[in-house]
């Protein structure tokens, strides 16, 4: 049965979906932008920056859930600039530090709200 996991500790899906979703022991986490949920504002700063404020969202969100990064099977990290690689993968490997998940990181045209970096992220038990 699939259960809606909601936190107020990581910011307010902004739109028709749910922060992250239940079934069968996995854990699927919605793209998670670097809104610091205190402010409803992006965390200042560049794409480290942000990088830190988007994990720290899926970490909230993992907690809710009662899993954790050790339980991450997979992420997928979308950039506005490619070249931001390097700058978010220092940051990302602070997070993920032993078997790390699968990866996928790639640019796209645009993010929502002019974000540097979206992160989405699925877990299991």
């Amino acid at each position: 049965m699939k259960k809606v996991i909601a936190t107020k500790n990581a910011p307010a899906a902004i739109g028709p979906y749910s922060q992250a979703t239940m079934v069968n022991g996995m854990l699927f986490i919605s793209g998670q932008l670097p809104i610091d949920p205190a402010t409803g504002k992006f965390a200042e700063g560049g794409v480290a920056e942000q990088t830190h404020q988007s994990l720290k969202n899926v970490q909230a969100i993992l907690t809710e859930a009662g899993y954790d990064f050790k339980d991450v099977v997979k992420t997928t990290v979308f950039l506005s600039d490619i070249a931001d690689f390097g700058a978010m993968n220092d940051v990302y490997k602070l997070y993920y530090k032993e078997e790390c998940p699968a990866r996928s990181a790639f640019a796209v045209k645009s993010l929502p709200m002019g974000a540097l970096v979206e992160i989405e992220t699925i877990a299991g038990k």
